[in-house]
């Protein structure tokens, strides 16, 4: 196999591979990226078993093959190169010859032999924005549950109707839901599979190098998801399991409401859960006609205490919450203004932007911390 291939694209769609190749394994093989060369065109596919990715860009084809080379250290020195064109070339021992000008490297390689196969992709089900799917993950990602013991938590549900795309995650302690009103034809009934977090991180990649019209190709078959933008295509494992009851969860019933400026509640819970517990990040808020105080102290530290003005006519109320869960909602808003409404101090509360964020429905439900 030998092409020649401008410096540039290469790196780009290396970049793309690094968030799936795995660093530590016990097949050393998916340390390496399969690097497919035909037509005009060069095809690199990189996977963990759990995720795959598949990519490719214009390249001159003098012999067509395939070989693998480790994606790390290929990427590492393409990017050191002169922005020129590099030549590839596989030899007969599964090496690769590179030459860039004046630059001559040879990279040990392994046979595409024993390289997995990833799945073909299905007839596409669903095609929407690549950007209105970005920006659900940003608003829930941060709700996953980071214990691996609850697999069916360590993603986001992804649910298609024909007129609605919801995503919704939670680790027990909050809940994180955006709807979006997009027609989807062929959808018939509704769609669900369980995202994992590590391919939603690779769809926010995809999207943060595609224009703001792209649109994206979306597939399922009984044990994968796939994603296809332009020649870009994310292969992810279903996880498995019974995603909760989420509309249960939803606060039915909310009679009270405090208005705040997001921005000023961001900074002033930065400085407050500066004097909170590191482990939970207790802060305590109560809310008065017109005024909301936020404060936390420790003992060996110090404490500290914030006003703000807040639109709220309600009863006196105290709460506390994990000050992190509240910060993570206010940093993905976009909306200037933050609504939090709740029924009574003992019972979960709920933060919403002021208005529609970005066209999308977003509810984020944090459960109160006892003190």
């Amino acid at each position: 196999m030998e092409f020649t291939v401008s410096k540039s694209d290469l790196v780009r769609e290396l970049n793309l591979s690094q968030g799936v190749v795995e660093k530590k394994t016990t097949i050393p093989i998916l340390s390496n990226v399969l690097v497919e060369a035909s037509d005009d065109r060069v095809v690199f596919t990189a996977t963990d078993l759990e995720l795959g990715i598949r990519c490719s860009c214009p390249a001159r084809v003098a012999k067509k093959g395939a070989g693998t080379i480790p994606a790390r250290k290929l990427l590492d020195y393409v990017r050191l190169l002169p922005e020129a064109d590099v030549n590839v070339k596989f030899l007969e021992n599964h090496w690769a010859s590179l030459v860039c000008g004046r630059s001559r490297t040879r990279i040990a390689g392994m046979s595409r032999e024993s390289y997995p196969e990833l799945p073909q992709m299905p007839e596409v089900l669903a095609e929407f924005p690549i950007g209105t799917l970005a920006a659900m993950i940003s608003r829930t990602i941060f709700s996953i549950s980071a214990e691996e013991s609850r697999f069916t938590l360590n993603g986001s549900l992804l649910l298609l109707r024909p007129e609605t795309i919801t995503m919704v995650a939670t680790d027990g302690h909050r809940l994180a839901m955006a709807e979006k009103q997009e027609s989807i034809p062929g959808i018939q009934g509704s769609f669900r599979a369980l995202l994992p977090r590590k391919a939603m991180g690779e769809i926010m990649k995809f999207a943060s190098s595609a224009g703001p019209d792209a649109k994206v190709q979306f597939a399922g078959d009984e044990n994968h998801l796939f994603f296809q933008m332009g020649d870009r295509l994310l292969i992810s494992r279903k996880l498995t399991g019974n995603f909760p009851d989420y509309e249960r969860v939803l606060p039915k019933e909310q009679p009270n409401a405090v208005t705040m400026q997001r921005d000023e509640l961001r900074a002033s819970l930065e400085r407050v859960m500066q004097f909170a517990d590191e482990r939970s990040h207790a802060i305590r808020v109560r809310f008065a006609a017109g005024e909301a105080k936020v404060f936390s102290s420790l003992s060996d530290t110090g404490e500290s205490e914030e006003s703000l003005n807040v639109e709220y006519g309600g009863p006196d109320s105290e709460i506390s919450f994990n000050a992190q869960y509240l910060l993570d909602f206010l940093r993905v808003v976009s909306e200037d203004q933050v609504v939090f409404r709740f029924k009574e101090p003992n019972s979960a509360g709920e933060m919403r932007p002021g208005a529609n964020d970005g066209g999308l429905t977003y509810r984020y439900v944090v459960m109160p911390m006892r003190i």
